[in-house]
This record gives C-alpha cells, structure tokens and sequence, in this order.
C-alpha cells in the first residue's frame, strides 16, 4: 500500500513467529491432486483424516430442535453450557471411571485443535521448551512457536513402540520444559499407550513439575479388544494435566467444531478464563448436538473401521509394504524403503496411481521415511487401490527402482 504522506510505499509483513511456521502439509499434495484430476484420474484419497460416514440422525435432530430455540441464538456461556458439561462429566465417568467433580473441572471448545493450539499461549512463557511428538500433529508445533516457546523434538521410535522416552531427554531440556504434547492413540502412527505407561508418565511430570496435554482425540478407536484409556485415570493426574477430548472423530462430527478440555480445577479455570479473551464460546445449538453425542451409544462405527484396516493392511502385506500394524486409530503407518523420501513417494504415487497417502515427512523429521494412510474411504475403494498397487506390480523391494524410473 502506498504512503501518500511521504511518498513512498509501506510493505507490511507478518510477524517473524509467523515465518517460523512450517509449510503447509497438503499444499503439494493439493496441487498433485489438481493435475492428476486434469488428466481424468479417477483419485482414491487416503490423505485427510476426515470421517465418510455421516452424523449419526439423533444428532442432527438434536440440532435442529435447538436451533429453533431464541435464546441459543445469543452469545453462549464461554465455560459451556452446563447441560454440555454435564454430559462430558458423564462421559469421563462411564467411559474411564473418573469422577470430575473430585477436583477436576470441564469446559468446552471450538473443536480440539482450537484448544490444543491456546495451550501454548496460555501457560508458556518467552523460551519456555514445549516437547513435541516427532512424528505428530502439525498443530503442537506451530503452537508453540506462536506463543514465543521453544518447540522441542520428542522423538517417537518405531523400536520403542513410538512412545516416548523422557530418560533419553538431555537434562538442561527436561529442566527448561514448561508442557509436553502427548497424543494416543497416536495420529499419525497409531501407537496406544497402557494405564501402567501413563502412571509412569504422570509421575515424570510430577517430578519434572511439566504440564502434561493429553491429546485424546482417538480415544476409543482401537483395535486391541482394550479399553479406553484417559490420563485422568491416574489419582493426582488433574495436578499436571489437560486433556482434550473431541467429538470429531468418535460421533463423526469433524465440521461441527466441538470438544471439551477436561483436568484440575485450576488448570482448566486458567485456560478457559485466558480462552475468553478471544473467542466467545460454541454455538450453544451445537453445544446441544454435542451432549446428544455424548449420551449416546459410541460403538456403530469402529466396526467398518476394523474391517476397512483388514482389508489395507492384508493388502499392503501381500506387497510386501513395511506396515506398522499398531491398533490405534483410523490410520496406518507405512516404513518405504530405506533412503525414500516420502514426499517424493507421495507425488509419484498420485501422478501413476491416483492413490493419495500423506508424506510422514509433514509430521517431522522423524516421520521422514514413512507414509500414512487414512481409512476414510468405503472399503471397494480400498480394494481399488490395493488392485491398482498390484497392477503397478508396486511390491516393496521394487519402489525405489520405480520412483527413479522417469524421474528427474
């Protein structure tokens, strides 16, 4: 823009936080995807982990009685509504036995991502160290990064089950870490975690006096034939931690932007008293639709699930494709060859299969090597796109002679 008082132009540029932020994880891939639909490909998209199946109806009537309601249409309480918080406190307790009302509290968020992203802001300082899973949700990062904290590397390893190791942690990061982001099941690795591995976490984080935000997104989709499980469940956690339960995933509510963050009473009072200095709450309809959600019975969906993961992992197995067969979530992770670039094996594989998967890279270094796929998509797609790799002859040991064959 111009300057006419002096003259000159005025280039406004954002903040250097703001250049810190790592690409977007899908720009490439979008474009890929423009230019195999230009050439008529018909795409089969394991990308974005965004649930087929609709909203479940009783949700939606839910939603639309409220919506009819006058007094939903102004500003909703900036806690929750307590009919919303109500439900969440009696999903906490019929879902992982834990009684918020024993000095623990709930409020309610515009979807977990938005919540998981304020964290950071909210409880850190300029420098203060937030441990960042590596491989993980993009959002951990570029949250602490925001907040002027200082995002550290929290490798997940294959040989460790890709949970975390606090001993290999040098003792000058430990001892400078404010909060650490821990998520599982994992997205994207779909690594679970036991009651006796969370104990031992939460007391490391007593110790080490470091926040611990659990992201418990997936909470209920898992394969092994066990339980949930909450950190919440471990007596004296809420002391330490947030955790941060969405409506997303489970009820197949991605668009309605809902969840609740669950912990001690003066953690969850800070972070939703900070929160409402910038937003003004959830919609109190959708807060409607979503104690609908919580009410209800969970179960319909991770069947279709079970049998589409069958259906990838059995094929990817016949190719002999590297898959780390771990029960969490609606996702699997896949090792390429050694020395593969997983962005390179992405753009490819769109380009001469139309098969979409998402490059681990855009999870972090450590997820370099590997690719996820999604199973969001009907299971004749799967079937699909396994014939396709079949076709292509796409066995493992034949992936890197084939990414340089008219490659430049």
């Amino acid at each position: 823009m111009k300057d006419n008082r002096k003259g000159r132009r005025v280039v406004v540029t954002a903040s250097e936080r703001v250049s810190m932020l790592p690409p977007y994880l899908f720009a490439e891939i979008d474009r890929q995807k423009e230019a195999a639909l230009k050439k008529g490909m018909e795409l089969i998209d394991f990308g974005i982990g965004d649930p087929d199946m609709p909203t479940p109806e009783h949700i939606l009537r839910a939603a639309r009685d409220a919506v009819e309601v006058p007094a939903y249409h102004r500003y909703p309480k900036g806690t929750g509504s307590e009919f919303f918080r109500e439900a969440a406190r009696n999903w906490m307790r019929e879902q992982f036995g834990v009684a918020v009302e024993d000095g623990l509290d709930v409020g309610a968020v515009i979807g977990t991502k938005e919540g998981l992203a304020h964290v950071p802001i909210f409880f850190c300082n300029p420098g203060d160290i937030v441990l960042v899973p590596n491989p993980g949700y993009p959002v951990y990062r570029a949250s602490a990064i925001l907040a002027d904290a200082v995002p550290v590397d929290l490798p997940l390893q294959r040989e460790n089950g890709f949970l975390p190791d606090f001993g290999a942690m040098a003792r000058e990061v430990v001892a400078g870490t404010r909060l650490v982001f821990l998520n599982y099941p994992n997205n994207p690795t779909g690594a679970v975690i036991t009651l006796d591995q969370i104990q031992r976490i939460v007391e490391w984080a007593r110790r080490e006096d470091v926040l611990i935000i659990s992201d418990n997104s997936y909470s209920h989709i898992r394969f092994d034939g066990r339980p949930p499980a909450s950190f919440l469940q471990i007596p004296g956690a809420g002391d330490v931690c947030l955790e941060f339960h969405s409506l997303s995933k489970t009820f197949n509510m991605t668009g309605w932007r809902i969840g609740f963050v669950v912990g001690g009473t003066n953690l969850v009072r800070a972070f939703m008293g900070a929160k409402e200095n910038i937003d003004s709450g959830v919609f109190t309809a959708i807060q409607k639709a979503g104690e609908a959600a919580l009410r209800s019975n969970i179960a319909g969906y991770f069947d279709i699930y079970a049998r589409r993961r069958e259906v990838l992992v059995a094929g990817l197995k016949k190719l002999d494709w590297d898959v780390c067969d771990s029960p969490g979530t609606f996702y699997v992770w896949v090792r390429l060859p050694r020395g593969t670039e997983s962005m390179t094996f992405a753009r490819k594989l769109i380009s001469h299969t139309g098969i979409i998967v998402t490059p681990g890279s855009g999870f972090g270094t450590f997820g370099e090597g590997y690719v996820r796929f999604a199973l969001t998509i009907p299971e004749d797609s799967i079937h699909q796109a396994v014939g396709r790799l079949e076709q292509k002859e796409l066995y493992s040991h034949r992936i890197k002679a084939w990414l340089k064959k008219g490659m430049k």
